[in-house]
């Protein structure tokens, strides 16, 4: 028997709709539909002359190597902060699921995080890793002998905003992997254990697949977080350099648009970039939800 619910009144729906449709109207539709417009037209830096170029904008995108190497940046840059903050997410939530006494203290310790602005914990870890005074970089040098700068060496600079971005993220990772851990019934890891299974065993067999919902939904959340939310981090730490090592698809956006005033060029790259993002998402939705068991 399926029950429906029913509204004294016919407006009351649309009432309480109205307030999440007008901000998705303001915040989304409308500056994509701004973004959509404006990719198609070529202006001056002040806004005086505007012409109709059509697809130009996209074809000289394309051809740009600097724009290329940018969209292979963000690529294995939004890999690296998925990868990484899943993991030691997954690892942390499952090592806290197991914690009796003073479980909560973890818990709450290693949510804070989450808390920390983008640009705070690009600064943190900036400085954390600073050639001259860094605790991180003194370890490295001093321990492994390798010479850390990620003011020069591009790799650096990219493995430094990876490691910012993931760490920012892992407490919202860390959250709802241990709320579908205290979810999984313990009668089946107990009935595993009885059967002789060993822990990692019980894990890889029982826990990760019961798992698979959240793990989807995440893997969602943070490829959009690495190609969108990531600004803040990069902008504080190195703001796309050095020689565009860290140079990621939005924060060109950015620097061509309000660095650069070209807008039309900019607007293009927010299109692409977007277009990009849902394609992901589709994807993710269309082929990798198959293996996920709800």
């Amino acid at each position: 028997m399926i029950k429906r619910v029913t509204f004294r009144h016919k407006w009351l729906p649309y009432a309480l709709l109205a307030p999440q449709l007008l901000i998705t109207l303001v915040f989304f539709i409308w500056p994509a539909s701004q973004a959509l417009y404006q990719s198609v037209l070529q202006q001056d830096a002040f806004g005086l002359r505007v012409e109709f170029v059509g697809l130009d904008n996209f074809a000289y995108l394309f051809s740009d190597p600097y724009y290329l190497e940018s969209f292979e940046i963000t690529m294995v840059f939004s890999v690296a902060v998925a990868g990484l903050s899943l993991s030691f997410a997954l690892l942390l939530a499952v090592m806290a699921d197991r914690i009796i006494k003073g479980a909560t203290t973890y818990k709450t310790l290693l949510i804070w995080p989450y808390a920390v602005a983008p640009a705070v914990a690009g600064v943190l870890w900036y400085f954390m890793f600073n050639p001259a005074v860094g605790i991180n970089a003194w370890l490295l040098r001093t321990l492994f002998g390798y010479d850390w700068n990620h003011q020069i060496h591009g790799s650096d600079a990219l493995m430094l905003v990876v490691i910012a971005a993931a760490w920012k993220q892992i407490s919202y990772n860390f959250l709802f992997f241990l709320a579908g851990l205290q979810a999984i019934p313990r009668s089946l890891i107990e009935a595993a254990a009885i059967d002789g299974a060993s822990p990692l065993k019980r894990f890889w067999t029982i826990i990760f697949p019961l798992l698979s919902p959240t793990t989807f939904f995440l893997l969602v959340v943070n490829i959009v977080y690495a190609f969108f939310d990531t600004f803040g981090t990069i902008h504080a730490t190195t703001r796309g350099g050095p020689a565009g090592s860290t140079n990621t698809l939005v924060y060109k956006v950015f620097n061509d648009g309000f660095i650069g005033l070209d807008l039309g060029g900019s607007a293009s790259q927010s299109v692409v970039l977007m277009a990009i993002v849902v394609m992901l998402t589709v994807v993710q939705f269309r082929y990798i939800e198959r293996r996920v068991e709800y």
